[in-house]
């Protein structure tokens, strides 16, 4: 790690293993273009030796640029070692947004739109592909079951990578792997796909916490609340338009194969923007470099004189970066003192998988039972996207301006009443299409506006060496929940309408009560000053 911040460790061999994974993708070419003749069909058609050997390349690839990406974990131990006394570093948390911050939050939604436009090409991939494979529906819902497994495997791992390795080497990696899993398009076989699909998901899972880790430890804590909200916002937003435009452009020209091919320029897209994604100064101070956490916070404050200051502390009210205590990795977020408070987002984040995977899916269908058209529902459904703008605007006003955790609980009371409110009607045989559309859209803003803070607030919480292992670990429980969601509905269970409702609304509530007795405030704190107020409650 070099004194920028945003040097590699080996650039050669990073830069030689993104060669490699660019020509074992390109390797596939020559195959898909075969299909042209056959309308872009390739199922059954066996692989050429060029493509066996572009697969062999892409993970040679993936480990040399990893290995010139990130720093030497001894090389870190042996810095951590060295310092001997706590260093008194104030990360310039007082500072107005300049365009440096700028540069990164454009950078990071551009980012974070590519991320969510990977899992949301499913729904538009799954007719052609079942089409082409003669598949049933139920087999074909493997797919997203294999993406989900591998979004939930992805933000643990990419958490843990992070957190050891830093967060722009967990970034670039899982841009990489965008790259490297874009030969999906060019699978002869659904197998293929499956296996592909989850590393797919594993690297578009990993990436989204880690953003979120990058953005909270860089901008200035009197607007980092607002920050990271309207980036999950406006990034998830753009993701989902991003795969629909290219759905509808270029799907009929080259069938559903070449939104799996797109993995290439988007990740391509995200390895040249690298210049602008620097080492977080929290993680670099951490590991003991803090030569170069001066450098980094120096570029975000135009040079000021009082962004770093000196290590003897003059200024007695600086935070301290303490040394990593033992307990590592999820250990340490499931005792001491952020048991609690992990333990209410874990539940959280498997009741809104549950709700989102679940209950929304299988929504048109019951819906139908209380008297809304199955075609109004479904355009309900699509529409909630929209619906769920104005919410994002309440979330992130209230987020800033109110309060971070309290705004939180408000948005899961808000999704458990929502449900009992659909239950309600079911029961006593309510049929007004009015009070039924007018809970469901409810429903729809409540649950974007839960997840919408979920992962930005977990991102405040933890301190710096669990900060991406935590983000993780909540946004993989999200997922876990969509798991559940997925397997429950092939059991049939989402069609008990009421039964379903009600048993998805007890997780909610519990985690509304968990979090509302152990939610710290975040709005406007520094991330240093959270972790003491979570040690005067833990």
């Amino acid at each position: 790690m070099k004194s920028s911040g945003i040097s590699f460790h080996n650039p050669a061999a990073f830069w030689l293993g993104c060669a490699l994974i660019t020509a074992g993708v390109f390797a596939h070419a020559p195959m898909f273009l075969m299909g042209q003749h056959t309308h872009w069909q390739m199922v059954g058609m066996p692989m050429t030796p060029g493509m066996v050997l572009g697969m062999a390349a892409i993970p040679l690839g993936l480990a040399l640029s990893a290995f010139g990406m990130m720093p030497r974990i001894d090389h870190m131990r042996r810095a951590r070692l060295e310092r001997s006394a706590p260093l008194h570093f104030h990360v310039a948390d007082g500072v107005p947004l300049n365009i440096e911050h700028w540069k990164l939050v454009l950078v990071l939604i551009v980012t974070l739109a590519i991320d969510v436009m990977k899992p949301a090409t499913l729904g538009f991939v799954v007719p052609g592909m079942s089409a082409e494979y003669a598949i049933s529906k139920p087999t074909a819902s493997y797919l997203a079951l294999f993406a989900l497994t591998g979004t939930t495997v992805g933000s643990v791992v990419w958490g843990r990578i992070a957190d050891r390795s830093g967060r722009r080497a967990a970034i670039l990696l899982s841009a990489l792997m965008f790259i490297g899993t874009a030969i999906c398009g060019a699978m002869p076989s659904f197998g293929w796909n499956l296996a592909m699909c989850f590393l797919m998901g594993a690297s578009a899972g990993g990436l989204l916490p880690i953003a979120f880790t990058l953005m909270a430890e860089t901008v200035p804590a009197a607007h980092r609340g607002w920050l990271l909200v309207a980036l999950g916002g406006i990034g998830t937003s753009a993701g989902y338009l991003l795969a629909a435009g290219a759905a509808a452009t270029l799907e009929p020209l080259f069938s559903w194969r070449v939104l799996w091919l797109l993995g290439l320029p988007t990740g391509a897209v995200i390895i040249f923007l690298n210049r602008f994604i620097p080492e977080s100064p929290r993680f670099l101070s951490d590991a003991g470099l803090a030569h170069v956490a001066r450098a980094v916070l120096r570029r975000f404050t135009g040079g000021s004189a009082e962004a770093v200051e000196a290590d003897d502390a003059r200024h007695p009210g600086a935070p301290v970066v303490e040394p990593a205590p033992a307990a590592q990795g999820m250990r340490a977020l499931m005792r001491g003192r952020h048991s609690r408070i992990t333990a209410g987002l874990v539940v959280c984040g498997t009741g809104w998988g549950l709700v989102n995977f679940g209950v929304l899916l299988w929504l048109p269908v019951n819906l139908s039972s209380l008297g809304v058209d199955p075609k109004a529902a479904s355009a309900l459904l699509a529409r909630s996207a929209l619906y769920a703008l104005p919410g994002i605007a309440l979330v992130v006003w209230l987020y800033h301006r109110w309060s971070s955790y309290r705004a939180l609980v408000l948005f899961v009371g808000f999704t458990v009443l929502s449900l009992l409110a659909l239950a309600v009607m079911a029961t006593t045989g309510v049929r007004s299409p009015v009070a039924v559309i007018t809970a469901t859209a409810a429903l729809l803003v409540s649950v974007s506006g839960v997840i919408a803070m979920l992962i930005p607030y977990a991102a405040e919480i933890y301190p710096v060496h669990l900060r991406g292992t935590g983000a993780g670990v909540i946004a993989a429980s999200s997922k876990f929940g969509g798991i559940l969601g997925a397997g429950l509905g092939v059991l049939g269970f989402f069609g008990h309408f009421v039964l379903s409702a009600l048993l998805v609304a007890l997780p909610m509530a519990v985690s509304m009560l968990m979090l509302w007795r152990s939610g710290v405030e975040t709005r406007g704190v520094r991330l240093e000053d959270i972790q003491t107020s979570i040690a005067r409650t833990g």
